[in-house]
């Protein structure tokens, strides 16, 4: 056995200074027991200095990569995705909710039996298959984004059962508007079988996600993307969220999705709530340029999507990259590592205990972070 000694934890609420703590790891180096240092302790061991341990990052939204969009898949691309996976392991991402923007019915059943297949190939060192994150057909039309409006529709159970009967435990994630009729009797469904309910690509005001969070919904999908601003006279969703503590706050920080100085103010207020995602699609991993995507084309360009109309699409910025950024933006990168790497979990995995995320994983599935002397700027490399 052997210990390592003056690790810092990821914290949403400060930095970490001064809160130390040791691991004790086995031979294999599979951490046992993570342990407060007391204060001026001198424990023998490997000192890491204040570097921060964590697990890897789980990305809820991520529509596909290396040219893929997951609404499209077939099982002829099924050594392409097995790459992406393995790219994801690399740029530090244990698992995804491979996220579905409205498509076809057919379409959905079709590439969710092609994740199925890849759940039953996973090997180690390879990215893991989540639960999909439906993201739509129940949205709003006048806030369906880059969503294509043929293939929005009014949530009924019909329409639900029609996507997903007999294959729910497959469903981590669904997105939608919950100010439509007939959305709560949807998200009483979906959680009544463990579907965690999202408001997005919704119009939605304060008092309508208020009511929609009574009756379920406990995440906000892209906050301040799709669905109304937070404003001064109209709080919107976002300003519901926030003051009702418990929601679950989804952010693309690429820089472009929303304004560094707004990430900050969202950090400050709700630093709990905060959950990285990169809302990456197809041309992830691919280098800047002109992509098709369903019957339409997009553009990426420095990090960001865009249809040919100019409407945003989604992001190329690897998840821990967006950590880096919101760790460089708010000067708090405890923080910034939380709402990548733990508060995704919070958000699946309700019942675990924060020890949960350490103990018994190899310091090959762990992450540590460290501040670079030169930049000042966060990194991370494996833990091992």
């Amino acid at each position: 056995m052997r210990r390592i000694t003056h690790v810092r934890l990821p914290n949403p609420k400060n930095n970490g200074e001064g809160n130390f703590w040791w691991v004790l790891l086995d031979d294999q180096d599979i951490v046992l027991s993570v342990n407060p240092m007391n204060d001026g302790s001198a424990l023998v061991g490997e000192n890491w200095r204040g570097d921060w341990l964590s697990p890897m990052g789980i990305d809820l939204q991520i529509n596909g990569g290396f040219g893929l969009a997951f609404p499209e898949l077939t099982f002829e691309d099924l050594p392409t995705l097995y790459d992406l996976l393995d790219q994801l392991w690399l740029d530090g991402v244990e698992a995804i909710c491979p996220t579905f923007v409205s498509c076809g019915v057919s379409e959905l059943r079709t590439a969710l039996d092609v994740l199925r297949e890849a759940r039953n190939h996973h090997c180690t060192s390879r990215c893991k298959l989540l639960g999909a994150h439906l993201e739509g057909p129940f949205l709003a039309k006048d806030r369906n984004g880059a969503h294509a409006p043929e293939f929005l529709c009014q949530p009924s159970l019909n329409a639900l059962n029609e996507r997903i009967g007999g294959i729910e435990d497959e469903i981590a994630l669904v997105t939608l508007a919950p100010e439509l009729v007939g959305s709560l009797e949807v998200i009483k469904r979906l959680n009544s079988v463990g579907v965690v309910v999202c408001l997005g690509h919704s119009s939605a005001d304060n008092e309508a996600a208020s009511i929609a969070f009574v009756h379920g919904v406990s995440m906000l999908t892209h906050a301040l993307n799709a669905m109304p601003g937070l404003q001064h006279r109209s709080p919107g969703p976002v300003g519901e969220a926030i003051k009702n503590g418990q929601i679950a706050i989804g952010l693309i920080a690429d820089g472009v999705h929303v304004h560094p100085d707004i990430v900050v103010l969202l950090q400050r207020l709700a630093s709990n709530q905060l959950v990285l995602v990169s809302d990456a699609i197809s041309p992830y991993g691919m280098k800047d340029g002109l992509y098709k995507w369903d019957k339409r084309s997009i553009f990426s360009d420095r990090g960001s999507c865009r249809l040919e109309n100019g409407t945003l699409a989604g992001s190329t910025v690897p998840l821990l990259k967006a950590c880096k950024n919101l760790a460089r933006w708010t000067g708090n990168s405890s923080s910034a590592i939380w709402s990548a790497t733990i508060a995704p979990r919070r958000v699946l995995y309700k019942e675990q205990s924060f020890d949960d995320y350490f103990l018994g994983k190899s310091l090959k599935q762990l992450l540590r972070w460290k501040m670079t002397s030169q930049q000042d700027e966060l990194s991370w490399q494996r833990a091992d």
